[in-house]
């Protein structure tokens, strides 16, 4: 049974994200990986993937949304979202390979200055959509650290202090 990846947005519009990693060289360099299964939830995006692909080998799924993104994560070995503090937490307390794809459009983009943090921590990889290909082909899973279980309030009191607030 080959490794599945899961394409989060979370509740935002990213579209940009969807198209990046459905995108023909950004699949087959996925399968090359050893994938065979991408799961995609867009959100509110208006893209969305083509589950019809002509690529022996891996298949497409995707939805808008469901209660819980838990199962998708937990059954998943790598995690391509944006950087939302939510979403991160969630993929790093599962333990999972994550790779954190910053939505430049954004105003005041925290999501850089989270997805950093987290980097120069060693708990995740990032880069900018137009970096995807690339980061993909250099990823180094064992390279991560494992994120500490502990406290959701520290974690709060952490981003709280980091974004000045």
């Amino acid at each position: 049974m080959g490794k599945q990846v899961f394409v989060t947005v979370g509740t935002t519009e990213f579209n940009l994200l969807i198209k990046t990693v459905s995108n023909v060289d950004i699949l087959l360099t996925l399968k090359e990986l050893g994938f065979t299964k991408v799961i995609f939830q867009i959100g509110k995006g208006s893209f969305t993937p083509s589950t019809e692909l002509n690529i022996d080998g891996i298949s497409v799924e995707y939805y808008r949304y469901k209660d819980s993104i838990q199962e998708d994560i937990l059954e998943s070995d790598l995690i391509i979202s944006h950087a939302g503090a939510g979403t991160c937490l969630e993929v790093l307390q599962a333990g999972k390979t994550f790779l954190a794809v910053i939505n430049e459009e954004l105003m005041d983009n925290h999501q850089l200055e989270l997805a950093e943090e987290f980097h120069k921590l060693g708990y995740l990889h990032y880069c900018t959509c137009d970096k995807l290909y690339e980061t993909l082909k250099t990823i180094n899973s064992r390279k991560l650290k494992p994120y500490p279980k502990g406290n959701k309030d520290k974690f709060v009191k952490f981003l709280n202090e980091y974004m000045g607030v």
